[in-house]
């Protein structure tokens, strides 16, 4: 299975030494079960970036991958498409404007929920999708709300105007289901506009994890000093499967919200 991985830290240089210390977590899935692509979106310099690739070719090393990124809001994905062929458009994570998104699941039933969630959004959303993909049609719906609560372009967002916009897109993706007798729909989830940045857990194992510290350097990275410029920082993965007992396994419907100071909260879907 893939993996959903959402990163926040008080640094934005310690990114590939992070991902080296929860490496047990973060790494990709057996040989039998391996993503075949992936995606890294980040915020650097006031920009949105992206890193992707639609087909992976032999083992991934996400150190590698994010070595030379620099940022301290991270959203990352390995994807094993359920719905979507293989081009970079299907590759997550999403970006609108400020925003950031990667799913990990199926909508159940999607190609006939497709049409009503599309129909859904506004006409300037709607024409932003560029894919095929149920997790892109998702993003646009949590945006769709997120534009009608005022909360689209605001850098200091209201959280809890992000938990309804969640709330609501999960609720209307469950009644078009429902109408057309669909399975329940698997929706881990993160969503970040680089200020905060939300995970929810929606049918597969999801947690998460506070650092202070480097305590597995390696030989390449010194460890942090302490002091202010200690590095700090929270991870949350999605389908890890068992996870360390140093983490936080998230309830099956929990949102946890990382603001700017890296402080958690827990909230229920």
């Amino acid at each position: 299975m893939g993996r959903l991985v959402g990163y926040m830290a008080n640094r934005s240089d310690r990114l590939a030494a992070a991902l080296q210390q929860e490496r047990a977590v973060v790494a990709s899935a057996p040989t039998s079960e391996r993503p075949t692509g992936w995606g890294l979106g980040f915020y650097q310099g006031g920009e949105v970036l992206h890193k992707k690739r639609p087909q992976l070719q032999g083992e991934l090393d996400w150190g590698q991958v994010a070595k030379d990124v620099v940022s301290d809001c991270v959203v990352m994905h390995l994807r094993q498409p359920t719905v979507g062929d293989f081009r970079t458009q299907n590759t997550h994570p999403f970006r609108m404007r400020r925003w950031l998104f990667a799913h990990s699941g199926t909508i159940g039933r999607f190609e006939a929920v497709a049409e009503p969630m599309r129909a859904s959004l506004p006409d300037f959303l709607a024409r932003n999708i560029r894919g095929t993909t149920d997790s892109e049609l998702l993003f646009h719906v949590v945006l769709s709300f997120l534009h009608d609560a005022g909360q689209l372009d605001v850098s200091d967002v209201d959280q809890a105007a992000v938990l309804t916009a969640l709330r609501s897109a999960v609720a209307l993706v469950d009644r078009l289901c429902a109408e057309v007798r669909g399975p329940e729909s698997t929706l881990n989830l993160v969503l970040t506009n680089g200020r905060s940045m939300f995970a929810l857990r929606r049918g597969i194992p999801m947690a998460y994890v506070e650092r202070r510290g480097l305590h597995d350097p390696t030989a390449e990275v010194a460890p942090s000093p302490s002091g202010p410029a200690t590095l700090r920082y929270v991870m949350v993965v999605g389908n890890g499967g068992e996870f360390p007992a140093d983490w936080s396994v998230m309830e099956d419907g929990e949102v946890v919200v990382v603001d700017r100071d890296l402080v958690v909260h827990s909230h229920p879907l």
